[in-house]
């Protein structure tokens, strides 16, 4: 196998290590709390990578034991996968873009509006449709129960970090003027605020706020959370896999170019 047959190998031995990144990188999205009750955003990174993976592999067998045929079709499927990796992080980062979180007075955490997030997300995330598969899984999670092992006094839960989900769809929004009983469990004022977040909640742990605007607007604030992280993944990854891609051509050119003045030579023995 020539030099240049042993750095395409090579390189695509990257390419493969690359794709088991997004591969992980899906795997990881799908096994957080929130993506478990809203599965098909991993789809598509878990697809590319998949797909990465396989057109690496046949790359790393072409240039292994030199087969045109692979070789071609590795670099011609390789451009695609880049495109497509590429439109998904600008569509990650455009629909990540808005944040939909405010800070809450005396409180650590932040309260989540529907409004601040980006209409596909709203669109397609939390629309009519979608929202009552969800609600029935998030309240078969565990979100909301486990904070009322955590948190006790008043003042703990007021200075607690709590999740987009957990501000969102375990409590009652701060400005309904609920009092604090426990962290599921809250009195209703007389006069509760006119947002209808407010008539909503329910202290049944079925129930809680996962009707609410609020908790639609925590899903998202969620996935917005872990879409970010990944984006860099996905940064790291792309800029990879486009170093990757140009030397690789570049070292086919220069295997076709030694076969070009082999034969020349063969040509005048």
């Amino acid at each position: 196998m020539g030099l240049s047959n042993k750095i395409i190998a090579l390189l695509n031995f990257l390419a493969i290590l690359s794709s088991i990144a997004i591969i992980t990188l899906g795997i990881w999205l799908a096994s957080k709390s929130d993506n478990l009750c809203n599965q098909y955003l991993k789809w598509p990174v878990l697809v590319l990578g998949i797909l990465l993976l396989l057109v690496s592999a046949s790359g790393f067998v072409g240039a292994f034991w030199y087969k045109k045929g692979f070789l071609r079709f590795y670099l011609f499927c390789m451009a695609i996968l880049i495109i497509l990796l590429l439109v998904l992080l600008v569509f990650a980062f455009d629909v990540t873009r808005p944040d939909g979180s405010y800070p809450v007075p005396g409180r650590a955490y932040k309260e989540y509006r529907l409004d601040g997030f980006s209409s596909w997300l709203r669109g397609h995330v939390v629309s009519s449709g979608n929202w009552r598969k969800i609600r029935e899984c998030l309240s078969d999670s565990d979100n909301c129960s486990e904070m009322n092992g955590e948190y006790v006094l008043a003042e703990q839960f007021f200075v607690a970090h709590l999740s987009p989900i957990q501000s969102g769809c375990c409590k009652p929004p701060t400005a309904c003027g609920f009092t604090y009983s426990s962290p599921t469990v809250w009195i209703n004022p007389a006069n509760p605020a006119a947002d209808t977040d407010c008539y909503l909640w329910g202290n049944d742990p079925a129930q809680l706020c996962y009707n609410c605007n609020a908790c639609k607007a925590g899903l998202l604030g969620d996935l917005r959370s872990e879409w970010r992280k990944a984006n860099v993944i996905l940064i790291v990854v792309v800029v990879v896999l486009i170093w990757v891609y140009i030397i690789a051509c570049c070292a086919l050119r220069n295997v076709q170019t030694e076969e070009l003045f082999s034969r020349y030579k063969e040509g005048w023995a």
